[in-house]
């Protein structure tokens, strides 16, 4: 059987926790994790000002299907809002019925696409003004194929999250056994 597969976008601004979380968990569990970068940059400086360097840079993975792609928020999200290769790649993926994992202000990027139309999500609560269906009391939210999240705080349970999507439930629970982290929501 062939091991899952996910991209994780990072870019300069963006909140670390909620890129290194999904990197890590999703790493325990088995998953082939790409960390590309979402512009021309394989090395970028985060919002705490933690620098990560990217495996590649999203140019160079456009021809590589993955079963999820992970977005991050922070600051820097809004430089995102114009990438048409980015918004191309979210909307691919939407169009396939694969997963879709996106926390903090990342959502913010999803709509710009329509990929949040007549779904459930949640976002940080600082994106009320612009994603105003945004379900404001749950750390984490599943809705067919798009997982999102609140903000670096749920990094850990969104990430158990995409594990579960891609591993199942047994995965999860071991991977959130290995770092001490208790098996809830």
């Amino acid at each position: 059987m062939n091991k899952p597969t996910a991209m994780v976008l990072i870019f300069d601004g963006v909140e670390e926790m909620e890129a290194t979380a999904p990197i890590d968990l999703l790493r325990r569990a088995g998953v082939d994790v790409t960390v590309a970068a979402a512009l021309d940059n394989r090395e970028i400086e985060g919002r705490n000002g933690i620098r990560l360097v990217a495996d590649k840079t999203l140019a160079d993975c456009r021809n590589q299907p993955v079963d999820l792609v992970v977005l991050p928020g922070g600051p820097g999200h809004a430089d995102l809002l114009g990438h048409e290769a980015l918004l191309s790649l979210l909307k691919e993926q939407a169009d396939a019925d694969k997963w879709i994992g996106s926390i903090c202000a990342g959502p913010v990027v999803l709509d710009k696409e329509g990929i949040l139309a007549g779904r459930n999500f949640t976002s940080f609560p600082g994106t009320r003004e612009k994603l105003p269906e945004r379900i404001p009391d749950r750390v984490v939210v599943m809705d067919g194929r798009l997982i999102t999240s609140q903000g670096a705080g749920t990094a850990t349970h969104f990430a158990l999250a995409l594990v579960e999507a891609l591993c199942g439930s047994a995965e999860r629970a071991r991977v959130a056994d290995s770092i001490c982290f208790p098996n809830r929501e």
